[in-house]
């Protein structure tokens, strides 16, 4: 039986272009069905992970916060559903509103503020917890809550991260 360790990976990011690169990279892996939530205050690099994402699914349309439409379909190599709850109080307001529906298997769904759908939160996910702000670098943890997601980890396994060292 794989230890918390095996199922998680943590880096730094000391630029954006390493969090987008996280991002591209997993998305290579990335199948139908899967949910990603990005957890992170205000301003933590959710959206620069979302646009790395798009990139990696080969994403032509504009992958922005939708924050104020609640969720963006950007069609790629898989469909991505890209949805920003924190507009929201609870998981009865985003089931009520539609954001969650049958479309979704098809597709990959990358969930900014997942923290809002609570008890309706699946269990069975790809965490990535991104902690910092402002010019300072990300501390970035993956976490595979499922043995399937853990293909995610061995995606960013070596990906170059702050002061030259690698994600192992």
């Amino acid at each position: 039986m794989p230890t918390i360790t095996d199922l998680e990976r943590e880096l730094i990011s000391p630029a954006p272009d390493v969090t987008f690169e996280l991002g591209r990279r997993l998305a290579d892996v990335a199948q139908p069905g899967d949910l990603i939530c990005l957890w992170g205050e205000l301003g933590a690099g959710k959206t620069v992970l979302a646009k790395g994402f798009g990139a990696g699914l080969g994403v032509t349309t504009t992958v922005s916060s939708p924050s104020f439409i609640l969720m963006a379909e950007h069609a790629g190599r898989l469909s991505l559903f890209h949805l920003d709850l924190y507009r929201l109080a609870s998981a009865e307001e985003a089931l009520a509103g539609g954001l969650i529906d049958d479309r979704q298997a098809s597709g990959v769904t990358l969930v900014e503020w997942p923290d809002r759908l609570g008890a309706a939160l699946p269990a069975a996910r790809l965490d990535v917890e991104i902690d910092g702000g402002g010019d300072d670098p990300r501390t970035i943890r993956v976490r595979a809550t499922r043995l399937p997601y853990r293909r995610y980890l061995d995606a960013i396994t070596g990906l170059r991260s702050g002061a030259g060292s690698t994600v192992r």
